[in-house]
This record gives structure tokens, sequence and C-alpha cells, in this order.
């Protein structure tokens, strides 16, 4: 046990508190489809000097994983179910046989706040948060999410089936909503908003829960100029020489070894690109990567205002993406793309090729359930609560894990009804003793599902398919973490055994949702 931390019996529970004795601050900081390798601490070229400090004051998991897409990652996150559980499986909508972080911490005597992105029908203001202040819908233009301005571009859409996107601010629910500040721009609005929120609140006793949900680096690529010259030198060497070095600088600083050998890359020679649409590639990873920059700079106000509270020393803050990196084309049937890439009018994507580069050196990206989908960056910061700052961990962990943690970390209640009606149990387990230095392996299953693509891991098993079934494909991934050896031919009776827990969990989860409506 860290030796900076004492135990307290608090009403008849062991409960491990900092040595001020009070329960810590908690910010949860998440990002959308970023690639595992993105930030400089993972071996990305982009500059995070913020982000890069907490890992170096902190813990970096390499084995932590979401759901390939947004709304099921952030359902699991929130809530502590998959999202077979919660009823966010197949559509976004309300969370059903469940409570949520801010429902629960509210037991332990949390000030609860959520900014930014929720990807679902239901206010969280409504489901435990004292604020929630952000987009409650999917992807919005970063520029302006709603009406033309007088004087500029007319916003670009994803679809224009759907022109805008629904936000909320605490009760009052807009649709659309225009921001009239004309220097709008959702990361550095939602890191105000949340900068607002702990400067109300900082003479309260009361320890707080941040939830704060970023767009970026999500479509369409918006971000400013200033940013964006910073990098568009930078990717003219193009996608094979960004993924070498990146795969050369997690080997350096000690991220990976050789349990994680580098997979096939999928993106086409560099040589090929027609030069026309090479300065098009270009541009898209050097905005790509300014957004990515932009988040950076926000945590580093973040940070400041929890230094200048004097409270950092007992804040835990969780930096995770909800999927990996897109190669998604929403481009193609965006409604408007007036103006250069980058500008208010045009909805642009990053694609295939540099979201395999992204996620060097996994296999595959957003939707598929191979490592490039599902496994993310997490990053824990807690200088009171975490021993022997700068370690990296290979615990494999799920966003189902969040919900165990903190409550283990509180001593907060979790319900067994809510609302008149049953709860699901925590799928989780807490990452507490990660954080005091454990290092066994989980003995629990985690499964997946996402469209077409599974998996399940047991011990040191991943079967998974990304194509519904036509390709099942068995890893061993304590040494080979990267999925380049495929085994199930040559072990048969572990390819049954994991397809009838894949298969069993299933059956489970639709018992859950029917037994607890």
């Amino acid at each position: 046990m860290n030796l900076r931390n004492h135990i307290l019996l608090l009403i008849g529970t062991l409960i491990v508190l900092p040595l001020s004795g009070k329960l810590p601050n908690i910010l949860l900081i998440l990002v959308d489809d970023m690639g595992w390798s993105d930030i400089g601490c993972y071996g990305g070229e982009v500059h995070t000097p913020n982000l890069d400090e907490l890992a170096e004051n902190g813990l970096r998991f390499t084995q932590f994983h979401n759901t390939s897409k947004c709304f099921p990652s952030r359902s699991c996150l929130m809530t502590g179910l998959y999202a077979q559980q919660n009823g966010n499986y197949r559509k976004f909508g309300p969370y059903t046989n469940a409570v949520t972080i801010g429902e629960v911490l509210r037991t332990a005597g949390y000030r609860t706040f959520w900014v930014g992105k929720h990807h679902s029908t239901e206010n969280a203001f409504d489901r435990g948060f004292d604020h929630y202040y952000g987009l409650l819908d999917g992807a919005s233009n970063h520029w302006n999410p709603g009406n033309q301005r007088k004087g500029e571009p007319r916003p670009g859409n994803k679809a224009e089936s759907k022109p805008w996107r629904t936000y909320a601010f605490d009760e009052k629910v807009l649709k659309p909503y225009t921001p009239p500040n004309k220097d709008y721009y959702s990361t550095d609005a939602y890191t105000d908003w949340a900068l607002g929120f702990m400067e109300r609140y900082r003479h309260e006793e009361k320890p707080y829960f941040m939830y704060l949900s970023y767009q970026a680096p999500h479509d369409p690529l918006h971000a400013w100029p200033e940013d964006v010259a910073k990098y568009i030198d930078h990717y003219r060497v193009g996608y094979q020489a960004i993924a070498k070095a990146r795969y050369k600088k997690q080997k350096a600083i000690g991220l990976i070894d050789e349990t994680f050998p580098r997979s096939e890359p999928i993106h086409v020679p560099w040589d090929k690109v027609d030069p026309v649409e090479k300065e098009k590639e270009i541009k898209r990873m050097a905005v790509y990567a300014a957004m990515i920059d932009r988040v950076d700079q926000s945590i580093g106000r973040i940070r400041e205002k929890i230094q200048s509270m004097g409270e950092e020393e007992n804040t835990l803050i969780l930096f995770a993406s909800d999927n990996g990196s897109s190669g998604e084309d929403a481009e193609r049937k965006a409604e408007v793309k007036s103006g250069p890439l980058g500008s208010f009018g045009y909805w642009a994507s990053l694609g295939r090729d540099w979201a395999n580069v992204s996620n060097t050196p996994y296999r595959l990206f957003k939707n598929n359930s191979h490592e490039g989908g599902i496994c993310t960056p997490l990053i824990a910061f807690w200088p009171e609560g975490i021993r022997k700052p700068n370690r990296i961990s290979t615990f494999r962990g799920h966003f189902i894990d969040i919900m165990a943690t903190l409550v283990d970390i509180t001593g907060a209640t979790y319900p067994k009804t809510y609302d008149g009606k049953n709860i699901v149990p925590m799928q989780g387990v807490s990452l507490n003793p990660v954080f005091q230095g454990s290092t066994e392996t989980r003995k629990e299953p985690i499964f997946w599902k996402w469209s077409r693509g599974w998996a399940v891991t047991d011990g040191k098993w991943k079967l998974v398919s990304s194509d519904g079934s036509k390709t099942i494909e068995l890893f061993d991934t304590f040494v080979d973490r990267t999925e380049t050896n495929e085994l199930g031919e040559q072990n048969p009776e572990v390819v049954k055994h994991l397809l009838d827990l894949h298969a069993d969990w299933l059956v489970r989860c639709e018992v859950d949702a029917i037994l607890n409506q």
C-alpha cells in the first residue's frame, strides 16, 4: 500500500483515502475518434506536453478498451454496463436498467458536472448531474453547430436529413444551437464551460466529479489556422514514414516491447498518391493533429485551474478515447463542401489511410473489433493515489471498469434499484489495485459486439471477427498483442470455448434487459 495513504473505516467499509483524509476530485476526459498512437506519450509526433506530463507522473495502460463505436462506448463508460445491457447497443437513447456515474457519486457527497458530447436522446441534467452543458447528439460542426450567422459561410453538415444538432444547457434544450460568439470552437467552448463550473464551486467543501467530453478529433476536420500551421509540413513525408517513426518511438520510450509486433500496414504507398490528392491528405492530417494539439492546450488550462485551487495532489484525472481512429468517409455524404478543407462549410474526414497510421501498431480502426478499433490510450494521474508513477501497465481493462473503480475509490453506493426498477449489477472490476502497483492479470473475460464485429478475451486468448463471422481469428495476446499470428487451427478447443462464452454472454445480456425493464 502507498505509504502516503492511510486506511479509514467508514460505514463498515474499508476505504483507501489519501493522506489528506478527503475524497478525491475526479476529472474524466474523453476524446472522440482519436487513434492509439496520436499523442506524444503513446508514440505520436503531435505536441501534447500536458498529457505527456500527466503520463510521466501517473500511469499508462496499453491494453485498455472501448467498444469501437462512439455511443456504445460512452454508455459503457457512464453506466459500468455493456451497451447490450443499458439500451445503447443498436442505437443511442436513454440509459435503461442502469444508473450513471453522476447518480452513484452523489451518494458519496459529490458535486457532479458534465460538459461536452453525450450522444444520447436523454438530458444528462436529468440523470445525476448538477450541471450539463453540451452536445446531446453525435458529430457536429466544430465552428458553428447551428444556423448560418450573418457574414459567415453556411456551416457544413454531415447529412441533409440532419442539418442541426441538439444541445442542452442544464434543463434548457436547444435545436438548433447557434453560438452567439463568432469565435466559438467546440474544444475551447467546452473548456471554458468546465472552468466556469470549477470557479463557481471552488469554495465548496464537496468533492467534485467532472466529465469533460470533447468532440475532437472527430470529423469534420476543423482547427484554428495557427495550430494547423505547426503541422502542415510535417506530414509531407507520408503514411509509412509517420507510422514507422511512431513505432520506433513507442519502443524507445518503453511503451511497447516484443509482444507488440508491428501489424501489416494497409495504407496505400505514398508515392502512388495523386499529387493533388496528396496535398489534401497532408492537410487532413495536419488539421487532425491540430485538433488534438488544441485539446492538449485545453487540458493544460484545466490543470492550471486545479493547481491554482491547490487541489492537484488529490485530483484523479483519467484520459481516454471512445474508439480508435476513424476510417469512415462522412465527407462523401456531407451536405456542404464550400470553402477550403478545414473551414466552416467543408465537412472533411480523416480517411482509412491516416486512420491506419493513427492506430499504430494495431490493426484496423473504428467500427472493428480488432485492437485498432477497440484499444484506447488510458492515462491515470493522481499524486496521492497512484503508487510509483511513470508506470506502464498491460492490465486488460474496459470502459465498464471505470464505474467499479470510482465506486471502489469513493465508497459510493451502487444501487440495486433505480426509479422503482431493478438495475443490472456493475460488470467491471476496479482499477485501484493497478493504481497501487498490482501486476496481476485480469481473471474475468471481456466481451465486444458492435455492428458486424465482435470479440471475446479470456486469459491470454482473444477470439475476434470484424466481418460478421466470415473470418474468425484466435490470438495469444500475451505474446502477440497486435494480432499478427492467427492460432485458431492449432487450438480448436480454445475457439469453441470462446465461442460458447460469447454466446452465453449475449443470452445473459438479453435476459438482463428483459428482467430489469
